[in-house]
């Protein structure tokens, strides 16, 4: 058959001229890439055998060979797996088919070290890549398990690959590598070196549940000079699963090591999480709760779930059905006992034991969270930081542990400008006669602080929450209360901050007030009927001459917008306007209108009055050039 010359992707073509010029702070991951995907090889053609009788594969005796010739400078990485097609071939490995390419490599020229480009580059899954930091060319040899033809692609990653279609191939794939020359200062670095080979596999990949192989070195010698005798292929892992070990049998760094075979991610864990459920049904679970976030964890094509296993045998990856949504960041392995070979997704959704392991593997993933808070609050911050936004999505869908949602959830707040608050801590903090937990969404933290809802709590020292995920403003109208006390928002309702003898006095000097401005009131509610549902005085204004606020049950204008953003037709609600009775404007202008119903300066002074308190929330003017105009005819006067 022909060979095909093909061009890489630009995108590729820039990531494999990373690689030759060696991102990695270690070159010695390549070889845990290269094993990682032969055993995800493995792993695929039983399960594909178990599901189709007709497969015709040989599965008999899987595993993964590597061989070295010192002479010819080659490593070659085997296996007997799955294999490749060769239209899987030109896609898989001629592209990146990821949409997130673009902004990856633009990451990737900004990491500020090594660790941070390794991290980036376990997070795009491109580990295949990296054997172009060893060698000067790579050959790919691989039948897809059920097909006659293989296929062989090569290249020395300069911009392009051939690609080269076989009558006679092995089932399987096999990886060679001709190797880059060694410095003879840097032996260690010599990949056809056998201790080498054997180091790096008992580091990186001891735990593969497949067998290594090595051919053994040559024993004894022939006579007059004949060549040595080869002994039996030696197996250099120990191939038993970390979730069936003992807990001191393990170390934190076979542990990590399973969690970057698992998840490629190159950063370890911040977290390893073990179960073993005894009794009628009997399961194993290692979990770990990753240390950063991974690009694409808000796309709508991530990956998420855990690895499925059935008595040892893997069933399959991303097993949703074992973790919520909003936990889709952890990763790890399950290993049922009583599980069929067999099972599917769509069955496992309904499987009751299935359902069972969800709801005790959520509980305790939460557990963990609440007690890293306090025992780890370094990995808790930093946790939080990077998944935070995910794990409040459970407030919105998982009303059996919205409690123990809350409990490990944690807040920006007006008490401490660095360290966020739990809830229970804000209840504690809570002044005497309080009766509400505060709280006030916005964009940033600033711009809550510099509201004008903050004024009469800020002048009272009353704490408030300040939420600026986009997700804080759909929860919140999810979770009425927590420990008996109404979660509140500052800039919705009315503001009665009063409390005891306090508060009577207060509402009777209100009442009074309101009297003595219901001339103004009625008339800028005529003036702005067509912007404001009411124009009343406000409790919660120290500085500010004016306010926007939305009545209690009503729907907030940021919530509002994610509707229509998602696509959800929302009616238009008018909100209130309050007004600041103590500010030297509104008392002019109730002075001045008592006598000026008609003027029609005074009419544009309530437009101004509106327009400044929209802006002051962040809000857009229903008309800006009209507001521009007639503040700049304003400003004019004063000259």
């Amino acid at each position: 058959m022909p060979t095909e010359t093909f061009e890489f992707q630009v995108e590729a073509r820039q990531l494999l001229q990373m690689m030759i010029h060696s991102i990695y702070s270690n070159k010695d991951v390549f070889l845990r890439e290269l094993v990682s995907n032969a055993s995800d090889a493995l792993d695929k053609l039983r399960l594909e055998s178990l599901r189709d009788d007709t497969l015709g594969a040989d599965v008999s005796d899987l595993h993964i060979d590597i061989e070295t010739d010192p002479e010819a400078r080659t490593l070659t990485v085997r296996d007997n797996g799955i294999g490749m097609s060769h239209d899987e071939v030109v896609q898989l490995i001629g592209t990146i088919a990821n949409s997130g390419t673009a902004q990856f490599l633009k990451d990737l020229k900004e990491a500020r070290g090594a660790a941070d480009a390794e991290g980036l580059i376990g997070q795009f899954g491109v580990g295949f890549y990296s054997s172009f930091m060893v060698a000067d060319e790579v050959t790919l040899l691989t039948r897809r398990a059920g097909e006659t033809q293989g296929t062989r692609w090569t290249s020395t990653g300069e911009g392009t690959y051939t690609v080269e279609t076989l009558d006679d191939a092995p089932q399987g794939t096999s990886v060679t590598l001709r190797l880059k020359p060694v410095d003879n200062e840097d032996k260690l670095y010599d990949y056809t070196s056998r201790w080498k080979i054997r180091e790096i596999v008992k580091r990186y990949s001891d735990f593969i549940t497949w067998p290594i192989r090595m051919a053994a070195e040559p024993t004894g010698s022939a006579e007059e000079g004949g060549e040595g005798e080869q002994g039996a292929p030696e197996t250099v892992n120990s191939m038993k699963a970390l979730w069936a070990r003992s807990r001191d049998e393990v170390t934190d760094d076979e542990y990590h090591e399973l969690y970057k075979h698992i998840s490629h991610d190159w950063t370890d864990p911040l977290e390893t999480v073990r179960m073993q459920a005894e009794g009628t049904f009997e399961y194993q679970a290692l979990l770990f709760l990753p240390a950063r976030a991974p690009q694409d964890l808000f796309s709508q094509g991530h990956k998420r779930g855990i690895q499925l296993y059935v008595k040892r045998v893997f069933i399959m990856d991303d097993c949703e059905a074992l973790m919520p949504e909003y936990l889709r960041f952890v990763k790890g392995v399950v290993d049922a006992q009583d599980l069929s070979l067999n099972v599917s997704r769509e069955i496992l959704q309904q499987d009751r034991q299935i359902q069972l392991m969800h709801r005790r593997l959520t509980k305790k993933v939460l557990s963990t969270i609440k007690d890293m808070m306090s025992a780890h609050p370094e990995r808790y911050a930093t946790f939080w930081r990077e998944f935070g936004r995910v794990l409040k999505e459970g407030l919105l869908s998982d009303f059996e542990n919205r409690d123990a949602i809350l409990a490990a959830s944690s807040f920006a707040t007006t008490h401490d400008q660095e360290q966020p608050t739990t809830l229970k801590q804000y209840v504690e903090r809570m002044k005497e006669g309080q009766e509400h937990v505060y709280y006030m969404t916005g964009e940033s933290r600033a711009g809550i602080e510099n509201s004008p809802h903050m004024e009469a709590f800020r002048a009272r020292g009353i704490e408030v929450l300040l939420l600026t995920d986009p997700v804080d403003e759909v929860w919140v109208q999810a979770v009425p209360d927590f420990d008996g006390k109404e979660l509140r928002s500052i800039a919705n309702g009315e503001a009665d901050l009063d409390t005891g003898e306090q508060q009577e006095e207060a509402r009777a000097e209100r009442e009074k007030q309101r009297q003595e401005f219901s001339g103004l009131l009625g008339w800028m509610s005529a003036q702005l009927g067509e912007q404001v549902k009411e124009v009343r005085l406000s409790s919660r204004l120290t500085v500010s001459p004016a306010c926007i606020v939305s009545d209690a049950d009503d729907v907030t204008p940021a919530l509002q917008n994610l509707y229509r953003a998602m696509g959800q037709d929302v009616p238009h609600t008018k909100r209130i306007l309050e007004l600041n009775p103590e500010h030297p404007l509104v008392v002019g202008l109730r002075a001045a209108q008592a006598g000026r119903e008609s003027d029609p300066a005074l009419a544009e002074t309530a437009e101004l009055l509106y327009g400044t308190a929209l802006l002051a929330e962040g809000s857009e003017l229903p008309d800006p050039a009209r507001f521009t105009r007639l503040l700049a005819e304003r400003l004019e006067r004063t000259l």
